[in-house]
């Protein structure tokens, strides 16, 4: 998304007229998901895709004949038939893809705020008219709407959201794309923040995959032989220092996820101690059953309720029989994605607390 809307707003800014091609809707199974944007050239090049396949050629073909053309085009593909024969994908779904041609610098002040939302990381949603006669405004007339809800910026920039208004959930209910009234509300769920407490070769595979999946990586570690920068290149902040000094001092909201994969029982156990507590809305603890036991039992006597314990994803990562570091690292990164996209409900891991076997380890292995 990023490269997208950088390539977009760098040619706008040369003058150079471009096509923004949106998913806006989808029903059923789909190549891809409402707000996956392509942006195509006039001379064919691209950046983003909408899934590939006969699908993305016929609207980049539709795209470059708006060249020159103002107003947005509303394009409907059911990918039952044709298309998905002749890819080789019976989906079954539908897609509805708005098509417009950009030029100025009116749209060019639009998709810079676009780019400083997204920069941001606190989340907005995208609100798109797809129905004239249901919403009461042209067609691809857009809205960007700040974590808070509050109008940002308007395309075209004297259009007045009206309805739109009404159909913007916020942020904190994690909605999904939506069509109201003629209106696809696009939503982007705030950026979560990744903690990960240990710097081994565990820890290291998490925080590569993590970036990849759009995770804000923070590393936590004592050793600056294992936090550091040639390490852990796609970290945004790596913090060395003593666990019990560190952890507390770290800002940790409901956006924060935690991992621990230290080195060692005592220091899983000191860091679950101040993570445990906080509100992170995720914490997870790698290792054996049998030792998570343990840490929870000492941790009681420390005086943590249920409740508090209740809430640690241990062991953590899904269970997909994971022995290799990066198959490990595979788990718990689906399980970290699964757990921002579906909610707590989507995190698939056992409790800690549900009676299992002893000395049975999770991933097979113990990180340095």
């Amino acid at each position: 998304m990023r490269d997208v809307l950088q390539r977009l707003t760098d040619a706008l800014e040369r003058g150079r007229e471009q096509i923004l091609c949106q998913v806006v809707e989808t029903k059923g199974s789909t190549p891809q998901k409402a707000g996956a944007l392509m942006v195509v050239d006039p001379d064919g090049g691209q950046s983003g895709t909408l899934g590939g396949g006969c699908v993305e050629a016929e609207v980049k073909q539709k795209a470059i004949r708006r060249i020159g053309e103002t107003g947005a085009e509303i394009h409907l593909f059911i990918l039952d038939h044709d298309y998905a024969w002749a890819d080789g994908l019976i989906c079954g779904g539908k897609m509805v893809i708005a098509a417009e041609a950009l030029r100025g610098l009116d749209p060019l002040a639009y998709f810079r705020v676009y780019q400083q939302l997204l920069q941001a990381g606190e989340g907005y949603t995208e609100a798109v008219v797809i129905d004239e006669e249901r919403a009461g405004a042209a067609v691809g007339c857009r809205f960007l709407f700040d974590h808070n809800g509050t109008l940002a910026a308007a395309w075209p920039a004297t259009q007045t959201p009206g309805a739109a208004v009404k159909g913007v959930i916020p942020l904190s209910d994690r909605p999904r794309p939506s069509v109201k009234a003629g209106v696809a509300f696009l939503p982007t769920l705030p950026r979560i923040r990744l903690i990960v407490v240990g710097g081994g070769h565990v820890g290291q595979g998490v925080a590569n995959l993590a970036a990849q999946a759009d995770f804000e990586v923070w590393v936590v570690d004592d050793r600056h032989q294992y936090a550091n920068a040639e390490r852990f290149p796609m970290a945004t902040r790596i913090v060395v220092g003593p666990i019990d000094e560190v952890l507390p001092a770290l800002e940790i909201t409901p956006q924060t996820y935690a991992l621990i994969v230290t080195r060692g029982h005592g220091h899983d156990q000191e860091a679950l101690y101040h993570l445990a507590p906080t509100p992170a809305s995720y914490v997870g603890l790698i290792g054996s059953r049998r030792k998570i036991r343990l840490i929870f039992a000492s941790l009681r006597e420390m005086g943590f309720s249920e409740a508090v314990l209740g809430r640690v994803a241990a062991p953590v990562g899904l269970d997909i029989g994971s022995q290799t570091v990066p198959e490990i690292a595979i788990s718990i990164v689906a399980e970290l994605i699964a757990r921002r996209n579906c909610g707590p409900g989507g995190q698939a891991s056992r409790p800690a607390l549900e009676p299992a076997p002893d000395e049975v380890p999770v991933t097979g292995l113990t990180p340095p």
